[in-house]
C-alpha cells in the first residue's frame, strides 16, 4: 500500500521517535516534536509506539489511499475530513481504497500526527525513518514529502473504529504556556537581577520557530556578570568557549532572545546556555504557535524527575486504554 500525496501541506515530514546515539557526531536525535501525540496516534491504530507517522505543521496534507487502512490523527486541533465528511481527532477510523483525507484550518496547537496501520515503511537511516533534511537523512529520499510522492506503508490488519484517547490524557500547552526549567552550568554568567527577570517576564513565541529551535521575545535583555574574555571565546558576553548543548538547552545569543533547542538542533556551539527546559515539557513546545505567551518556571531536580515520572504514567494510562 502507498499514500498518494495530493498536497503536501506545510513542512510535512515522516517522523518516529528519532535516532539516539549519534549526537557526539553532530547528528541530532530528531523524531517527533510531540512524542506523546505520536505514541498515542500509533497506539490508536495498533502500531508499535515508535512506528513512523506523518508530522504536519500548521497546515495538513491531502492524501489519497490506495488500500483500506485504519488511521488516527492526534496533536493539534485541525478539522479532519474524509471525502469531505468530518471525523474526530484522537480517535481511530477506517478508510477505504480511493478515499481522500484532507484538513481544514488549524484551530489549536501547531502540529498534527497522522498514523496509518502498518506504519510508514520508508527505508530507515541510522535506525530511524525520521526526516532530518539538513543531513538528507530518513524521511522520503531525505526530505519532507511533496506533491506526487507515493509513501509506502506496511501491511497490517484494520483495528476497531472509535478507539479514542480520553480528553484528560490529551496534554497540550495552557495560555500562557508554562515551561519548567532547570538552570545549568552557565547560569552564573547572569546577574541575580537578570536571572530573576527571566522567570518573572512573560515571553512570546517568535516567528522563528521550527524543528531546530523556538525563539522567544518580549522579556528584558539579559545582563552578564563582568569577566575577562576567555581564550577561545567570542567578545560578546554571551559567548563561551565552545560547549555541548543538551536537548532542551536554552541559549541566548547576545543576551536578548532565548532559543530553546529542539529535536533537530546542533549539538554544541559558542553561546552560553542558562539551563534547559525539562524533558517532560518539550512536547508542549512542539504545539506552540508564534505569538503564544510563555512563562518559564524555575524547578529543581526533584521536581523535574517527578514531572518525568508523571509523563511516563500518562503514557502508561493511554496504553492501558488502547492495548
Amino acid at each position: 500500500m502507498t499514500l498518494k500525496i495530493v498536497k503536501p501541506g506545510l513542512a510535512t515530514s515522516i517522523q518516529d521517535l528519532g535516532r539516539p546515539g549519534y549526537f557526539h557526531l553532530g547528528i541530532p536525535e530528531g523524531g517527533a516534536m510531540d512524542r506523546l501525540a505520536l505514541r498515542a496516534a500509533n497506539l490508536l491504530v495498533g502500531n508499535p509506539e515508535d512506528a513512523a507517522c506523518l508530522e504536519a505543521v500548521f497546515m495538513g496534507p491531502e492524501i489519497t489511499f490506495t488500500a483500506d487502512a485504519s488511521i488516527a490523527i492526534t496533536g493539534g486541533s485541525m478539522p479532519i475530513l474524509l471525502d469531505g465528511e468530518a471525523r474526530d481527532g484522537w480517535t481511530s477510523f477506517n478508510v477505504k481504497a480511493g478515499q481522500t483525507l484532507s484538513f481544514g484550518f488549524l484551530t489549536g496547537g501547531a502540529r498534527i500526527y497522522i498514523a496509518v496501520s502498518g506504519g510508514i515503511a520508508t527505508e530507515p537511516a541510522l535506525g530511524s525513518r525520521s526526516t532530518y533534511p539538513i543531513g538528507a537523512l530518513g524521511g522520503f529520499h531525505g526530505r519532507n514529502i511533496a506533491a506526487g510522492d507515493e509513501i509506502p506503508v506496511g501491511d497490517a490488519a484494520l483495528v476497531e473504529e472509535g478507539r479514542t484517547v480520553p480528553v484528560v490524557l490529551r496534554r497540550g500547552p495552557g495560555n500562557p504556556a508554562e515551561l519548567r526549567v532547570l538552570t545549568g552550568l552557565y547560569w552564573y554568567r547572569l546577574t541575580e537581577k537578570s536571572g530573576e527577570a527571566f522567570f518573572n517576564d512573560t515571553w512570546t513565541v517568535a516567528p522563528e520557530a521550527d524543528r531546530m529551535g523556538y525563539r522567544f521575545r518580549g522579556g528584558q535583555p539579559m545582563e552578564f556578570v563582568e569577566r575577562e574574555q576567555p581564550f577561545g571565546a567570542g567578545a560578546d558576553p554571551s559567548n563561551i568557549v565552545d560547549g555541548c548543548y543538551s536537548y532542551g538547552s536554552i541559549q541566548v545569543p547576545g543576551g536578548s532572545e532565548p532559543i530553546v533547542l529542539h529535536r533537530d538542533a546542533v549539538s554544541g556551539g559558542g553561546y552560553f546556555t542558562l539551563g534547559a527546559v525539562i524533558s517532560a515539557d518539550m512536547d508542549l513546545i512542539g504545539q506552540l504557535q508564534p505569538n503564544t505567551s510563555v512563562k518559564f518556571v524555575k524547578v529543581g531536580m526533584e521536581e523535574a524527575l517527578q514531572a518525568r515520572a508523571d509523563r511516563k504514567a500518562m503514557i502508561a494510562k493511554i496504553r492501558k486504554e488502547l492495548v
